[in-house]
């Protein structure tokens, strides 16, 4: 099942089928190709929303 999921390559900046980075360098899973793009900008949205949070409390 791992080799049908998608993952985000921090390594080389591209979205990968299977687990084929180390853990280290490897976000996901995902269920597409586009969702393991958007990874990084998931992510930054993420921290931008939490860091709002924060200045707030």
């Amino acid at each position: 099942m791992s080799d049908e999921q998608w993952y985000y390559d921090l390594a080389t900046g591209e979205a990968v089928q299977g687990k084929v980075s180390g853990w280290e360098n490897r976000m996901g899973p995902y269920s597409s190709r586009g969702e393991a793009e958007a990874a990084l900008a998931k992510a930054k949205a993420r921290n931008d929303a939490w860091d709002a949070q924060d200045e707030d409390d």
